[in-house]
Protein backbone atom coordinates (compact mmCIF):
# COMPACT_ATOMS: atom_id res chain seq x y z
CA UNK A 1 0.00 0.00 0.00
CA UNK A 2 1.40 3.41 -0.99
CA UNK A 3 1.84 5.71 2.02
CA UNK A 4 -0.32 8.82 2.03
CA UNK A 5 2.45 10.51 4.00
CA UNK A 6 6.15 9.71 4.30
CA UNK A 7 9.22 11.35 5.86
CA UNK A 8 12.83 10.47 5.16
CA UNK A 9 15.53 11.52 7.65
CA UNK A 10 13.43 14.53 8.61
CA UNK A 11 15.15 16.98 10.96
CA UNK A 12 14.41 20.50 12.17
CA UNK A 13 16.87 22.75 13.99
CA UNK A 14 16.03 26.21 15.30
CA UNK A 15 18.82 28.73 15.86
CA UNK A 16 18.19 30.54 19.12
CA UNK A 17 21.17 32.82 19.71
CA UNK A 18 24.32 30.81 20.35
CA UNK A 19 22.30 27.61 20.94
CA UNK A 20 20.90 25.26 18.27
CA UNK A 21 17.62 23.64 19.33
CA UNK A 22 17.09 20.26 17.66
CA UNK A 23 13.29 20.00 17.54
CA UNK A 24 13.26 16.91 15.31
CA UNK A 25 16.03 14.40 14.69
CA UNK A 26 16.09 11.98 11.75
CA UNK A 27 12.37 11.10 11.63
CA UNK A 28 11.53 8.23 9.27
CA UNK A 29 7.79 7.68 9.14
CA UNK A 30 5.07 6.27 6.90
CA UNK A 31 1.36 6.92 7.36
CA UNK A 32 -0.91 4.58 5.39
CA UNK A 33 -4.31 5.49 3.95
CA UNK A 34 -7.10 5.12 6.51
CA UNK A 35 -4.92 5.17 9.62
CA UNK A 36 -6.14 6.91 12.80
CA UNK A 37 -2.80 7.91 14.30
CA UNK A 38 -1.82 9.95 17.35
CA UNK A 39 1.54 11.54 18.09
CA UNK A 40 2.22 11.74 21.81
CA UNK A 41 5.10 12.84 24.03
CA UNK A 42 6.02 15.35 26.71
CA UNK A 43 5.98 19.10 26.11
CA UNK A 44 8.93 20.04 23.94
CA UNK A 45 9.20 16.59 22.39
CA UNK A 46 8.56 17.91 18.86
CA UNK A 47 4.90 16.98 18.32
CA UNK A 48 3.74 20.34 16.98
CA UNK A 49 6.91 20.80 14.94
CA UNK A 50 6.35 17.42 13.29
CA UNK A 51 2.71 18.24 12.56
CA UNK A 52 3.76 21.57 11.03
CA UNK A 53 6.23 19.75 8.77
CA UNK A 54 3.64 17.19 7.71
CA UNK A 55 1.20 19.99 6.92
CA UNK A 56 3.64 22.04 4.89
CA UNK A 57 3.45 24.85 7.46
CA UNK A 58 7.20 24.73 8.10
CA UNK A 59 10.20 23.53 6.09
CA UNK A 60 12.76 20.90 7.14
CA UNK A 61 16.35 21.70 8.02
CA UNK A 62 17.21 18.31 6.54
CA UNK A 63 15.28 15.42 5.01
CA UNK A 64 12.12 15.07 2.96
CA UNK A 65 8.33 15.05 3.34
CA UNK A 66 6.27 13.23 0.70
CA UNK A 67 2.49 13.45 0.31
CA UNK A 68 1.19 10.60 -1.85
CA UNK A 69 4.61 10.50 -3.51
CA UNK A 70 4.95 14.26 -4.05
CA UNK A 71 7.97 15.89 -2.38
CA UNK A 72 6.74 19.05 -0.63
CA UNK A 73 10.02 19.76 1.17
CA UNK A 74 11.39 22.29 -1.33
CA UNK A 75 8.19 23.86 -2.58
CA UNK A 76 7.92 27.65 -2.61
CA UNK A 77 5.49 29.31 -0.21
CA UNK A 78 2.95 29.86 -3.00
CA UNK A 79 3.27 26.23 -4.10
CA UNK A 80 2.74 25.08 -0.51
CA UNK A 81 -0.34 27.28 -0.10
CA UNK A 82 -1.89 25.76 -3.20
CA UNK A 83 -0.88 22.22 -2.20
CA UNK A 84 -2.34 22.57 1.29
CA UNK A 85 -5.56 23.94 -0.18
CA UNK A 86 -6.10 20.85 -2.34
CA UNK A 87 -4.54 18.01 -0.34
CA UNK A 88 -4.47 18.61 3.43
CA UNK A 89 -7.21 19.25 6.00
CA UNK A 90 -6.47 21.03 9.29
CA UNK A 91 -8.29 21.03 12.65
CA UNK A 92 -6.85 23.32 15.34
CA UNK A 93 -7.79 23.61 19.00
CA UNK A 94 -8.64 27.30 18.48
CA UNK A 95 -11.22 26.36 15.76
CA UNK A 96 -10.11 29.27 13.48
CA UNK A 97 -13.60 29.84 12.09
CA UNK A 98 -14.42 33.12 10.34
CA UNK A 99 -16.75 34.96 12.77
CA UNK A 100 -18.89 36.76 10.17
CA UNK A 101 -19.63 33.60 8.19
CA UNK A 102 -22.27 30.98 8.96
CA UNK A 103 -21.35 27.35 9.56
CA UNK A 104 -22.29 26.56 5.97
CA UNK A 105 -20.18 29.46 4.66
CA UNK A 106 -17.18 28.47 6.79
CA UNK A 107 -17.32 24.96 5.38
CA UNK A 108 -17.83 26.29 1.84
CA UNK A 109 -14.88 28.67 2.07
CA UNK A 110 -12.19 26.11 1.13
CA UNK A 111 -14.28 24.76 -1.74
CA UNK A 112 -14.85 28.29 -3.02
CA UNK A 113 -11.09 28.96 -2.95
CA UNK A 114 -10.64 25.80 -5.00
CA UNK A 115 -12.98 27.22 -7.63
CA UNK A 116 -15.63 24.50 -7.34
CA UNK A 117 -19.04 25.11 -8.99
CA UNK A 118 -21.61 26.78 -6.73
CA UNK A 119 -24.02 23.86 -6.82
CA UNK A 120 -21.30 21.38 -5.88
CA UNK A 121 -20.15 23.64 -3.02
CA UNK A 122 -23.64 23.93 -1.55
CA UNK A 123 -24.29 20.19 -1.79
CA UNK A 124 -20.93 19.22 -0.28
CA UNK A 125 -21.25 21.72 2.59
CA UNK A 126 -24.66 20.32 3.45
CA UNK A 127 -23.31 16.76 3.25
CA UNK A 128 -20.38 17.25 5.62
CA UNK A 129 -22.40 19.32 8.11
CA UNK A 130 -24.87 16.45 8.24
CA UNK A 131 -21.99 14.00 8.76
CA UNK A 132 -20.89 15.91 11.89
CA UNK A 133 -24.47 16.30 13.16
CA UNK A 134 -24.95 20.00 12.40
CA UNK A 135 -27.38 20.02 9.51
CA UNK A 136 -29.79 22.11 11.60
CA UNK A 137 -27.13 24.73 12.47
CA UNK A 138 -25.94 25.52 8.94
CA UNK A 139 -27.16 29.14 9.10
CA UNK A 140 -25.69 29.89 12.53
CA UNK A 141 -22.54 31.96 12.97
CA UNK A 142 -19.76 30.78 15.32
CA UNK A 143 -20.95 33.09 18.12
CA UNK A 144 -24.28 31.25 18.07
CA UNK A 145 -22.64 27.82 18.48
CA UNK A 146 -21.15 26.06 21.49
CA UNK A 147 -17.44 25.24 21.59
CA UNK A 148 -18.13 21.67 20.62
CA UNK A 149 -20.33 22.74 17.73
CA UNK A 150 -17.66 25.15 16.50
CA UNK A 151 -15.11 22.35 16.56
CA UNK A 152 -17.52 20.17 14.57
CA UNK A 153 -17.73 22.94 11.96
CA UNK A 154 -13.92 22.98 11.87
CA UNK A 155 -13.91 19.21 11.28
CA UNK A 156 -16.53 19.57 8.53
CA UNK A 157 -14.44 22.30 6.89
CA UNK A 158 -11.35 20.06 7.02
CA UNK A 159 -13.26 17.19 5.40
CA UNK A 160 -15.14 19.20 2.79
CA UNK A 161 -12.55 18.98 0.02
CA UNK A 162 -11.89 15.27 0.68
CA UNK A 163 -8.20 15.83 1.55
CA UNK A 164 -5.65 13.05 1.47
CA UNK A 165 -5.31 13.36 5.24
CA UNK A 166 -6.45 15.51 8.17
CA UNK A 167 -4.01 16.95 10.72
CA UNK A 168 -5.50 17.76 14.12
CA UNK A 169 -3.46 19.65 16.74
CA UNK A 170 -4.97 19.10 20.22
CA UNK A 171 -8.54 19.23 18.82
CA UNK A 172 -10.18 18.32 22.14
CA UNK A 173 -8.13 20.60 24.40
CA UNK A 174 -10.92 23.15 24.96
CA UNK A 175 -13.81 20.70 25.17
CA UNK A 176 -15.58 19.08 28.12
CA UNK A 177 -15.60 15.29 28.29
CA UNK A 178 -19.06 14.71 26.82
CA UNK A 179 -18.39 17.04 23.88
CA UNK A 180 -14.91 15.60 23.30
CA UNK A 181 -16.22 12.02 23.28
CA UNK A 182 -18.94 12.97 20.82
CA UNK A 183 -16.48 14.73 18.49
CA UNK A 184 -14.03 11.84 18.64
CA UNK A 185 -16.79 9.36 17.91
CA UNK A 186 -17.68 11.41 14.83
CA UNK A 187 -14.09 11.49 13.57
CA UNK A 188 -13.60 7.79 14.26
CA UNK A 189 -16.81 6.98 12.35
CA UNK A 190 -15.65 9.07 9.38
CA UNK A 191 -12.29 7.32 9.56
CA UNK A 192 -13.90 3.88 9.49
CA UNK A 193 -16.76 4.58 7.06
CA UNK A 194 -14.93 6.82 4.56
CA UNK A 195 -11.37 5.58 5.19
CA UNK A 196 -10.34 9.15 5.99
CA UNK A 197 -6.76 9.36 7.28
CA UNK A 198 -6.35 11.26 10.57
CA UNK A 199 -3.15 12.29 12.33
CA UNK A 200 -3.40 13.89 15.78
CA UNK A 201 -0.96 15.64 18.06
CA UNK A 202 -2.34 15.28 21.58
CA UNK A 203 -1.89 14.78 25.30
CA UNK A 204 -5.53 13.70 25.65
CA UNK A 205 -6.04 10.07 26.75
CA UNK A 206 -9.54 10.23 25.22
CA UNK A 207 -7.95 10.62 21.78
CA UNK A 208 -5.18 8.11 22.45
CA UNK A 209 -7.70 5.43 23.48
CA UNK A 210 -9.37 5.59 20.06
CA UNK A 211 -6.17 5.51 18.00
CA UNK A 212 -5.21 2.58 15.83
CA UNK A 213 -1.59 3.71 15.99
CA UNK A 214 0.39 5.59 18.65
CA UNK A 215 3.72 7.25 17.84
CA UNK A 216 5.71 8.53 20.82
CA UNK A 217 8.25 11.33 20.46
CA UNK A 218 10.97 12.03 23.02
CA UNK A 219 13.51 14.82 22.47
CA UNK A 220 12.61 15.05 18.79
CA UNK A 221 13.02 11.36 18.06
CA UNK A 222 10.57 8.48 17.67
CA UNK A 223 10.92 6.36 20.79
CA UNK A 224 8.08 3.96 19.97
CA UNK A 225 5.58 3.29 17.19
CA UNK A 226 2.72 0.93 18.06
CA UNK A 227 -0.06 -0.27 15.78
CA UNK A 228 -3.09 -1.71 17.58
Amino acid sequence: MTPVLQTLSLSKTYNEGPVDVHALRNINLEILPGEFTVIVGPSGSGKTTLLNMLGGLDTPSEGKVFVAGTDISNMSENELIDFRLHHIGFVFQAYNLIPVLTAEENVSFILDLQGRPAGEIKARAAEVLAEVGLADRAKNRPSELSGGQQQRVAVARALAARPQYVLADEPTANLDSATAFSLLDTMKRLNEDEKMTFLFSTHDPRVIDRASRVITLVDGEISSDERR
